[in-house]
């Protein structure tokens, strides 16, 4: 399909419309409020254009979808644009710092809003910070990647290594195991005992030979 340039008249009509459209930023998002929800929510006060809400951080939401067991995806601030910049600005002014009400037993009765009129902001602006946002991201996981390789290298460098010295380690435990069968035994030990005790039965029978000899001659 062909995209046909837009007239003079269409491109007046919009940028008067982007001149008369105001956006207001909320810090905050309560705990499982959707990008819908916030649409709906904010219909009621004014006509509503685009609506952009930030997800977590992914190091943040693997954490909790770890550790807890909301696993749908959370978003921590958001900008709604609203075609009339004067309701946006009423709109930021009157609910800011107030509960965000409703029926009894709904889920975010008691939260409250924290949101904040940009004045002279428009939404390309918020399209570039987008791109600024994803260009550091990819940038960050580029690095996450580099260290990982460089983790996963040293892991392989260290087993190699272990196998070696593993290998070592038993073909040293083999060469000296048959020069153990003719360790000399020390003169300390039982062989030499018992080779001083034949000395000096030795001796003595020695001696007995001659004292016997001395009395047949005399």
């Amino acid at each position: 399909q062909i995209v046909q340039p837009l007239s003079a008249e269409a491109l007046a009509e919009f940028n008067a419309a982007q001149e008369r459209a105001g956006v207001v930023y909320i810090s905050r998002i309560p705990p499982g409020m959707r990008p819908t929800k916030v649409r709906h929510l904010m219909s009621a006060y004014g006509e509503v254009g685009r609506v952009y809400l930030q997800q977590e951080d992914p190091k943040r939401a693997y954490l909790r979808r770890k550790h807890t067991s909301t696993k749908k995806a959370q978003y921590t601030e958001g900008w709604i644009e609203f075609k009339d910049k004067r309701v946006a600005r009423s709109v930021a002014d009157m609910l800011n710092a107030q509960p965000i009400g409703g029926k009894k037993g709904t889920r975010w009765r008691d939260d409250v809003w924290t949101m904040k009129y940009l004045p002279r902001f428009k939404w390309n602006m918020l399209t570039e910070q987008a791109a600024v946002h994803t260009a550091r991201l990819r940038v960050e996981l580029s690095q996450s990647r580099a260290e990982q390789r460089d983790y996963l290298r040293q892991v392989e460098l260290a087993r190699v290594l272990d196998k070696r010295a593993e290998r070592k380690r038993k073909a040293g435990d083999g060469g000296e195991a048959p020069s153990a069968k003719f360790r000399a035994v020390p003169q300390g030990g039982q062989e030499g005992k018992r080779g001083r005790a034949g000395q000096e039965r030795e001796k003595k029978n020695n001696s007995t030979d001659i004292s016997s000899v001395f009395k047949n001659v005399f």
